[in-house]
């Protein structure tokens, strides 16, 4: 039997900020709840001198929405908050409720990681209050956090790296957010930073030094357990398996998502080549082989990683990519929101982007992303961002039903959501993955 593979915009958002991290909640009751945030650059005024221009200010907006998923031709989400704050570089919810509550971890412009909890201040309604906040230190950015309870983990804990190259181990209990230990990891920016979720007492990072790294938290910090340099740039995505122990992947500004068996990290299973900077990696909530991919110059990616996980040494495919953004992708999550199977109502269009001819458009350096790297990207007279067009990968063959609970119910219906950085975005999409009648030879399809 072979399959099809589908992708449908449900509805656009604009974030009006840079948007670049967006996170659906884990927890059952509140799988509807979504979170954006922002980032962006306020330069001083260009007329003042170089004696008493101020230094630039980084803001943020964290924006929180609720979903129905429902089939009708009425927009899925539904805003209920946004609340201005430092620039956000990350955001993640605790995968485990605390004191009843689910409760969101952000990662801050001003060095700080802030916690939210969420409440129902009425029926039906969902808002984010500021709970409590830890400075990492002086004169530092918060560039990625991760919880330590991607597997139900009961002892809470934070891991946060940040743009002086240092990791700091954070512990949640009744004094609040108490840093236990913080290191030097990395020469430059340590752009990623991520638990094991089957031994959490074990830390990954990756930084602008090209370097993999994993730390034991029973030892002292000053030694990595591993270093790897087989990422050739930056690295800047991790996220360890909650399905399969020891499945680790990572990415990179090299293009490449690489999985790893934690227990041998000399060399990875498997070596994929994306056509952009890896920014995040998600791993679905269910299915342990498919695997989401932020792609920055290159949009949002679904790989299939089976027979990389099962040590053939084979590039993950392509099952699906979605291509509807028109600047950097840096956001993007899977909703454990269940959907039904039938077809989707035809999708409201996207934002288009005025036609220019190739000659067209000028080249302007970006000074200031989320990665504070020179990024560049083509305008128009106007100032309009002229979205890059790079190739997506090469199509490849993948093994039919995806895992045991795919295959009892011969289909699977995702709900997703991206975000992209210069055109401030934010897209809800539905993946649908269905058996046709007969064989044929599998295509990984784009976004209609």
């Amino acid at each position: 039997m072979g399959w099809q593979s589908r992708t449908r915009t449900l509805q656009v958002f604009d974030t009006e900020l840079s948007a670049d991290t967006v996170e659906w909640c884990p927890l059952p009751q509140w799988s509807h709840v979504l979170a954006c945030g922002t980032y962006q650059l306020q330069k001083g005024d260009e007329k003042q001198t170089a004696e008493n221009c101020s230094a630039p200010s980084r803001i943020g907006r964290l924006y929180l929405f609720q979903c129905n998923p429902q089939p009708s031709f009425i927009p899925p989400l539904t805003e209920t908050q946004r609340v201005d704050t430092p620039a956000i570089l990350d955001l993640k919810w605790c995968h485990v409720p605390i004191s009843d509550r689910p409760v969101l971890g952000m990662a801050t412009a001003s060095g700080q990681i802030q916690l939210y909890k969420l409440v129902e201040p009425q029926q039906g309604t969902c808002v984010l209050e500021n709970e409590l906040s830890t400075e990492l230190g002086p004169d530092r950015l918060a560039l990625s956090l991760d919880w330590s309870t991607g597997r139900g983990e009961s002892d809470v804990r934070v891991v946060s790296s940040d743009s002086s190259g240092s990791l700091t181990a954070l512990s949640l209990g009744e004094a609040g957010l108490t840093a236990v230990c913080q290191w030097k990891a990395h020469d430059f920016e340590a752009w990623i930073s991520a638990f094991s979720y089957w031994d959490t007492q074990i830390v990954y990072s990756g930084g602008d030094d090209c370097k993999l790294k994993g730390w034991d938290l029973r030892m002292s910090p000053s030694s990595p357990t591993f270093t790897s340099k087989r990422h050739t740039m930056g690295v800047c995505s991790i996220h360890s398996n909650p399905h399969r122990e020891h499945i680790l992947a990572t990415g990179s500004y090299d293009e490449n998502v690489l999985l790893w068996d934690g227990r041998s990290m000399k060399q990875p299973l498997s070596e994929t080549a994306v056509g952009g900077g890896v920014w995040r990696l998600k791993w679905h909530p269910s299915q342990e082989h498919l695997l989401l991919a932020a792609c920055m110059h290159n949009d949002f990616h679904i790989l299939h990683c089976q027979k990389a996980m099962e040590g053939q040494d084979a590039p993950c495919p392509v099952l699906a990519s979605y291509i509807l953004h028109n600047s950097l992708a840096y956001g993007a999550d899977w909703s454990r929101l269940p959907l039904s199977n039938s077809s989707p109502p035809s999708p409201q269009e996207p934002p288009q982007t005025v036609g220019l001819t190739e000659s067209a458009g000028h080249l302007r350096i970006q000074y200031e992303s989320p990665t504070a790297s020179f990024d560049t990207s083509l305008e128009d007279d106007s100032g309009r961002y002229i979205p890059d067009r790079c190739p997506l990968p090469e199509k490849s063959s993948v093994p039919g039903p995806l895992s045991s609970s795919a295959r009892d119910s011969q289909s699977l219906s995702c709900l997703m959501a991206s975000c992209s950085f210069y055109d401030h975005m934010m897209h809800v999409w539905r993946w649908d993955w269905s058996p046709e009648e007969k064989q044929t030879p599998f295509e990984p399809t784009s976004s209609s």
